[in-house]
């Protein structure tokens, strides 16, 4: 997290601010807009990351004069998310990615967005993660064959790595603990085999912990800290990128696509300290803070160079996301309540 473009607020006082910040669009996203055809269909925009990425790029769009349609399809358990999408000039299309009669159904498109994707509850049922991670990839690929793609995927892909290392790097070996892991490798491997097969150009993007001010690891820290809970050290380290930067970069990474499929470590680019971070929050909270357990010396991290040597590394400093989350939080914002796990060494969530 590098500095912060100029229309960064103080502070993010609601949610009609904070989906205003994670959808304003920079100059650099508004000259790339015009090269991405229409419709730009964004798969699995119904999650934590697809409505303001979606809002985002028909914004960036709309300043740059381009006539794109952007789709956002997923089954949309959330009706006001749905709403919220067609208030800002998305369109949206209700569909199940796991049927391929539904998937076969879905409008043509040259550029595809792939956000899809289950870890929370894969101890309960791991059949319905891998199901998801991996037949409903199966299902679009063969649709899309002709598209070029941006598919996400995360950082759980690799195993925990030496901190003094400074991440897992993309050539670094896929030997995750857990279920979920596993699962997310068979998803990108599934892409693979579809794009090796169909000559497909895909970009897959092993995001590492996405952050705004109702979910994310430094929410997760906050409220620990402002509820006066002990805050666990073992699990030391993490990487982190605010949710605005992440969208932003997951569109220009459209160009990046290539046959074979090729992989980008997202985040940013620093590792980070648990201690260090909430003893932030304890000065910014103006709560005292204690620790328990002793730090590993290996963490989920990754080395986002190359990413970042072909598109600007992400814009909003560390420091301004702190004191963002730290008022949101003392101001008693609304949180989604899906924890991240950060903490979890086993690959069981």
């Amino acid at each position: 997290m590098n500095e912060d473009f100029p229309q960064s607020p103080d502070v993010i006082r609601d949610e009609s601010e904070l989906e205003a910040c994670l959808t304003q669009p920079r100059p650099e996203l508004v000259d790339f807009i015009r090269s991405v055809s229409s419709p730009l269909l964004i798969l699995g925009a119904g999650g934590k990351m697809g409505p303001t990425l979606a809002v985002l790029a028909k914004r960036a769009a709309q300043r740059a004069g381009h006539p794109l349609e952007v789709v956002a399809v997923s089954r949309f358990s959330d009706e006001p998310s749905r709403q919220w999408l067609e208030f800002h000039g998305v369109s949206t299309v209700n569909a199940d990615l796991l049927s391929r009669d539904a998937v076969q159904k879905l409008p043509d498109a040259g550029d595809v967005i792939y956000l899809v994707g289950l870890k929370f509850g894969t101890g309960d049922n791991p059949s319905l993660t891998w199901a998801v991670n991996t037949l409903a990839p199966a299902h679009v690929a063969e649709r899309y064959a002709q598209s070029r793609w941006v598919a996400l995927s995360t950082g759980n892909v690799y195993p925990f790595v030496s901190v003094r290392s400074g991440g897992a790097r993309e050539a670094h070996a896929l030997t995750p603990l857990g279920e979920y892991a596993n699962a997310a490798v068979a998803r990108e491997r599934i892409f693979e085999y579809f794009g090796r097969k169909n000559g497909t150009s895909i970009a897959l993007l092993r995001l590492s912990y996405a952050v705004e001010m109702r979910y994310g690891v430094l929410v997760d820290i906050a409220r620990k800290v402002h509820a006066g809970e002990v805050i666990d050290v073992t699990s030391g380290y993490f990487n982190c990128v605010w949710q605005g930067d992440a969208n932003e970069m997951i569109l220009r990474a459209l160009p990046l696509a290539s046959n074979p499929p090729a992989a980008f470590n997202l985040t940013g680019p620093s590792v980070l300290s648990v201690r260090a971070i909430a003893a932030k929050f304890s000065e910014l909270l103006n709560r005292p803070v204690t620790f328990v357990g002793r730090e590993t010396d290996t963490a989920l991290l990754s080395n986002t160079e190359c990413l970042c040597e072909k598109i600007n590394p992400p814009v909003t400093s560390l420091d301004t996301v702190l004191r963002w989350t730290a008022y949101w939080v003392k101001s008693g914002g609304r949180f989604l309540n899906k924890p991240t796990h950060f903490e979890v060494r086993d690959g069981k969530y």
